[in-house]
């Protein structure tokens, strides 16, 4: 006999594990499955995002940062260090380390909150009076039923046709968190996230980093003012992007891998390298999910298909986070798992897409909110810009980094804040001011009438809100 609760939760990345925590304050007794193995066989929950994406690229993109101040800013300081030098597998063991501590954590909570894990493959069996059976493929097989189902399965790294993942030399974001040693020659085929933070990573340690862009424009889903920005430093710093190319055959060998591939001028190119990450985007993963066995409806990519209130088409099972429509966002995922868990209780969980921040951790950091200008202008938006570079900001200049700009764009009638987009030192965190903002509807004078703390690089946010009305005071 299968044990029985009321809520199923396939899946125990950012979606998954929040949803069924918040199932379980609100009083339902809560199963989570997950399958993520850390290298000892043992239960890995947090998904894609703590395992092989967010967590992990974050920790060696601080180590990497460290590294980089140490060899090229030290020194404008005051500081000798003399020859500094990188063990990679120190680093790679740190990654680890704050991987597994996020691991730990989230079985405490489930934990704390009594919520029963089951380590294994979570797929559909059938549908009961009882509710649907759920099989667990672990260690042993056995079966649950829950009244109601999430399914939280994530995601995938899209593969090029033909040119599979060996983790060795052809990388996903998996394999590229793994390097074992500082590649001479790296190059990426994506300038999406992923591309562009694991070549920072590289870059900084000493590969000659060069990045493929099948697409004419550089971030095109960035504020085009913004993305220019933002390329002007990496090319300073001497990654090299090549944006508008088409790749053709890829050979990998003993000596590494060669790209073939035409440049936007239609010339023939090759390029030689030692790895080879490709960052060209993610699939839904319902792979073994066995969605047929109940019905479940797919799309043509592979995703679940939801409602607005992230409902399937099955009554009682409901999906999150990657494995639906919607920006492949952890922070996404989990305000969709807060919903659903909460809309199951009779309440009324709410997720505003516009209001979602986007971020890229790079040097520059890159965050946005909301519209971006060539939105505005394509939908014929009326809208006042305002910009304040981060060079004229005290704080940035005693940080020793003044690269960027904050953005403001707001409505030219009513002065509600559409759109804030920044390029620059802690823009992941400097984003948040915006989030709240605009989820109050507030004007962009609201932020220029707010007293921001002296020195600090909010004060280019306040600035750049100044500068919607034309009156910013320190530039």
């Amino acid at each position: 006999m299968s044990s029985q609760f009321d809520l199923v939760v396939i899946g125990a990345g950012p979606g998954g594990y929040i949803a069924a925590i918040r199932a379980a304050q609100l009083g339902f007794k809560v199963a989570c499955i997950d399958e993520w193995k850390n290298a000892a066989g043992g239960p890995a929950p947090g998904g894609t995002c703590t395992n092989v994406g967010c967590i992990p690229s974050k920790a060696l993109l601080q180590s990497s940062e460290h590294f980089d101040h140490a060899n090229h800013h030290f020194a404008d300081h005051g500081i000798s260090t003399g020859k500094v030098t990188m063990d990679v597998a120190k680093m790679i063991g740190r990654k680890d380390t704050v991987v597994k501590q996020n691991n730990d954590g989230i079985l405490y909570l489930f934990k704390k909150n009594k919520v029963t894990f089951f380590h294994g493959r979570g797929s559909f069996a059938g549908k009961t009076d009882a509710g649907y059976e759920i099989k667990v493929s672990g260690a042993k097989e056995e079966v649950v039923t829950g009244k109601q189902i999430v399914v939280a399965t994530g995601s995938n790294a899209r593969a090029l046709p033909g040119v599979a993942f060996d983790e060795e030399t052809v990388l996903s974001n998996d394999g590229a968190l793994r390097i074992g040693a500082v590649p001479k020659k790296l190059a990426l085929i994506g300038s999406g996230v992923i591309g562009l933070e694991m070549g920072s990573v590289w870059r900084r340690l000493g590969a000659d980093v060069t990045i493929l862009e099948g697409l004419p424009t550089f971030l095109g889903a960035v504020d085009e003012q913004i993305a220019k920005e933002a390329k002007k430093a990496f090319d300073k710093q001497g990654l090299k992007i090549e944006l508008g190319v088409k790749v053709g055959e890829i050979k990998t060998g003993k000596k590494g891998v060669s790209i073939a591939y035409t440049n936007a001028k239609g010339e023939a190119q090759q390029l030689d390298a030692d790895k080879l990450i490709v960052s060209i985007g993610r699939v839904p993963n319902t792979i073994g999910l066995n969605a047929e066995a109940v019905g479940l409806q797919l799309d043509e990519r592979g995703a679940i298909v939801v409602d607005g209130d992230c409902k399937t088409n099955l009554p009682g099972v409901w999906a999150v986070g990657d494995v639906v429509r919607g920006p492949m966002l952890a922070h996404k995922a989990e305000e969709e798992g807060v919903a659903v868990a909460e809309r199951m209780a009779g309440q009324h969980g709410h997720v505003n897409f516009n209001t979602i921040p986007w971020v890229i951790y790079t040097s520059p950091e890159i965050a946005w909110v909301g519209e971006t200008e060539q939105q505005l202008k394509a939908r014929g938006a009326a809208y006042k810009a305002g910009t304040f570079p981060f060079l004229a900001n005290g704080r940035a200049r005693a940080l020793g980094d003044t690269t960027g700009m904050v953005k403001f764009l707001a409505d030219a009638t009513t002065d509600e804040i559409l759109g804030v987009h920044i390029v620059g030192p802690m823009a992941s965190e400097l984003i948040a001011e915006a989030v709240v903002a605009m989820e109050f509807k507030a004007s962009a004078e609201d932020i220029a009438r707010i007293c921001h703390a002296h020195p600090s690089l909010s004060e280019a946010t306040k600035e750049a809100a100044l500068a919607v009305d034309k009156r910013t005071l320190n530039f």
